[in-house]
């Protein structure tokens, strides 16, 4: 711990205690030791001293043993010479700053008892409510347990502009947190700043404005304390009890405005055993390691346009999102909706038009949660009809986010965008296609609210692992394609983490049903050496998802016997697939195009597909609108393999899996492909010129036929004579 807050904080101690106990002294002389004290109307004595010592101080002469204990935790005060483990001594130095301000506190409801309003909201011709008494206390000591409040920020002093209050006091209520508000900062008080700027303060808007004097935040921590005694079961006396529980139940952190004084810093000290952190736009030394806070114990010169999500960033509290602010009907419900040409506005991407997805993380200050842009036009300045490129970039932060989540958080884009009703979303990645209604956009359906739907369902699906989430939407091309730039880059770091593992090595695979509402039937099955059919997911990926969420769409799949090695036959896959497809798919190969290939729900970036008079499998991918040597184009194609349906010689694959060494095993591998799409070659060249190396032909890789050597069956063929394709030579795959 800082020497010089620790310093400050224990001289901060010995003063309020020097006071505390002077006030003591001259009530002892005027009341005598018999006088009964209390916080008004409360049955839970001076709540933090019987939380942590199990002590009722019912009258003044109780006071003289508490005042005992808090000369027995004053620790010396810090010289230069003097070297310590400084937290211990500063936390017993805050605690024993707290003990004296309570008893402070009793004593100043005796000599003046109208210096508090005693009641909800504050007075006409007075602010300050005081202590909760019993009433206000269970009205309101219940929502910290419910979750409907979290808990409170401990404010100490305040802006200097009214503005900048009322702008943090509105954040902190959109944070469902109370505000206590303890004295001033150069003679601005923050309750009055509100009032002044048009707001209502009290308990009834969760601002409530405790004491004008620093020595009133005992009333912030003995309501913490109070709400572990009555709601969390935790005996008075049982000091590390009632810590623990605050520190894990109650988001609570203390927030001063303006320059620290010793006073103060005794106060944070205080605060600290509670583990509520304090967040300071004062330029004071930090505390930044993690011990009793949950994560940094005091953070320093903090903007104010910045400081109220660093405190919530800081404490580890979750933001929760309970709705979700669109115009149209949004849940499960509207997953499976189609939207058909006769229903459509526009689309972006599919083909149509540029379109890309991708989420990545970054640092904390990287982040601003809930900032949602769109630069480009919006649906509102487009005639129906006119499609728009697209790309969606989702950045987040967290404490405990891993890169490796990234692909299983970008995946759900998928399902939380077919919530919204009129929106239809397929595919991933650079191949989203995302289709408007008509009905969506006459309620006012604007690009921004897909930014706010990935924002609240990713903080309610995946708060344990996100603290921030922000989207960015272009519909300008040039943006468009500097994030397809970006997110190709990433795609590729994702793809190569597998590394050296092979179906082999591992014992479990993992499923993928995600796409299960567009096709019931449909099972992905996740290998090492096999990525989903839609890019996005590898088994790492599964592995993280099932992590993230035991019960999701990613399950493990014990493998178990491997029947048939060629065709990639496990006992425990087809186990598998059989009940989650319930009994629609009864087998599955791994590795096989044409016996009882994987299923596909129509999320594929490419299509594989036999070609017999070449005796070999051609793959078109998504971005090809041209014809191909099968007679078909991709979206003809399409219905062939897609829809959940097992169509020997037809498949969707990922173009990661065009350079899988268990590619078409059951057919010959990479040596039975003769035709792909230029573009697609183009793409995949590098691995794939490495995989013809391997399996020693590394000629193939030249052989295979583009559409600039063809676009029907018989010119493939004669270009593959022409070459010497080994597919010629090979059993013929048609059985």
């Amino acid at each position: 711990m800082s020497k010089i807050i620790c310093s400050a904080a224990i001289r901060g101690a010995q003063k309020i205690v020097d006071m505390a106990e002077a006030s003591y002294e001259e009530a002892l002389k005027k009341y005598g030791p018999e006088q009964e004290v209390s916080f008004p109307n409360t049955a839970y004595y001076l709540p933090i001293i019987y939380s942590m010592l199990g002590a009722k101080v019912e009258r003044l002469g109780d006071m003289k043993d508490i005042f005992q204990e808090c000369r027995s935790l004053l620790p010396a005060v810090v010289t230069e010479d003097m070297w310590l483990p400084y937290l211990g001594p500063a936390l017993d130095a805050g605690m024993a700053t707290y003990f004296a301000e309570e008893m402070y506190e009793a004593i100043d409801y005796l000599n003046s008892p109208d210096y508090y309003t005693k009641t909800e909201d504050p007075t006409a011709d007075n602010i300050w409510l005081g202590a909760a008494d019993d009433v206000i206390f269970r009205k309101r000591g219940v929502e910290f347990v419910d979750g409907t409040a979290p808990g409170f920020a401990a404010i100490v002093g305040s802006p200097e502009d009214p503005e900048v209050a009322s702008k943090i006091a509105l954040e902190l209520q959109e944070k469902n947190l109370y505000i206590f508000m303890h004295t001033e900062s150069d003679g601005n008080f923050m309750p009055d700043l509100l009032i002044k700027n048009g707001v209502q303060v009290g308990w009834n808007t969760r601002l409530v404005p405790f004491g004008k004097r620093y020595t009133s935040v005992v009333f912030s921590i003995g309501f913490a304390c109070r709400v572990a005694m009555a709601f969390g079961g935790i005996k008075p006396g049982d000091s590390r009890g009632n810590l623990i529980y605050n520190k894990d139940r109650t988001y609570a952190f203390v927030m001063p405005f303006g320059q620290v004084s010793d006073e103060w810093y005794a106060n944070a000290a205080g605060a600290i055993n509670w583990g509520f952190p304090t967040i300071s736009d004062y330029a004071i030394p930090e505390i930044l390691p993690t011990g009793v806070c949950t994560y940094e114990h005091v953070v320093s010169d903090v903007p104010h346009d910045e400081i109220v999500q660093k405190a919530i960033e800081v404490r580890g509290l979750k933001v929760n999102v309970s709705k979700i602010d669109i115009p149209m009907s949004f849940g499960p419900a509207f997953e499976g909706e189609r939207i058909r040409k006769d229903d459509l506005f526009m689309e972006c991407g599919g083909g149509r038009t540029t379109g890309v997805e991708v989420l990545i993380s970054k640092e904390m200050d990287e982040v601003e949660d809930g900032l949602v842009t769109l630069d480009g036009p919006d649906i509102s300045d487009i005639e129906e009809g006119q499609n728009l490129p697209i790309s969606i970039l989702v950045e987040v932060a967290g404490r405990e986010m891993q890169s490796d989540f990234e692909p299983i958080l970008e995946r759900q884009f998928h399902h939380l965008m077919n919530y919204i009703q009129g929106i239809m979303h397929i595919g991933q990645r650079n191949i989203m296609w995302v289709r408007i209604g008509k009905a969506a956009v006459e309620k006012g359906f604007s690009f921004k609210h897909l930014g706010v739907v990935l924002h609240g369902k990713l903080h309610q699906e995946f708060g344990a692992i996100l603290d921030k989430v922000q989207v960015k939407i272009s519909t300008v091309q040039e943006q468009v394609e500097e994030v397809m730039e970006l997110a190709k880059q990433v795609y590729e770091e994702r793809d190569l983490r597998l590394g050296s593992m092979t179906d082999e090595t591992e014992d479990v695979f993992y499923s993928c049903t995600l796409c299960q509402s567009f096709a019931p039937s449909h099972v992905c099955v996740i290998t090492p050496e096999r990525i989903g059919m839609c890019g996005a997911y590898n088994w790492l990926d599964g592995k993280a998802s099932f992590q993230i969420n035991p019960t999701g769409p990613n399950q493990p799949i014990d493998k178990g016997e491997c029947t048939d090695p060629d065709n990639g036959y496990f006992t425990g896959i087809n186990e598998f697939v059989n009940q989650a497809s319930r009994g629609a798919v009864a087998e599955v190969s791994c590795y096989s195009l044409m016996n009882n290939p994987m299923t596909a729900c129509g999320c594929f970036e490419a299509i594989a597909a036999m070609l017999p008079q070449c005796n070999g499998i051609m793959v078109v991918n998504r971005d090809y609108m041209g014809m191909t040597p099968s007679g078909m184009k991709f979206t003809t194609l399409a219905g062939m393999a897609g829809g959940g349906m097992q169509t020997p010689g037809f498949m969707g694959v990922s173009k990661h899996y065009m350079t899988s060494k268990k590619l078409f095993k059951a057919e010959g591998g990479i040596k039975r492909v003769v035709w792909m799409p230029k573009i697609m070659k183009d793409e995949i060249s590098e691995k794939l010129k490495a995989l013809c190396e391997h399996e020693g032909v590394p000629e193939l890789y030249d052989m295979i036929a583009t559409e600039e050597q063809g676009t029907t069956e018989e010119e493939i063929l004669e270009f593959l004579k022409e070459k010497g394709h080994p597919a010629l030579e090979m059993e013929t795959a048609m059985g």
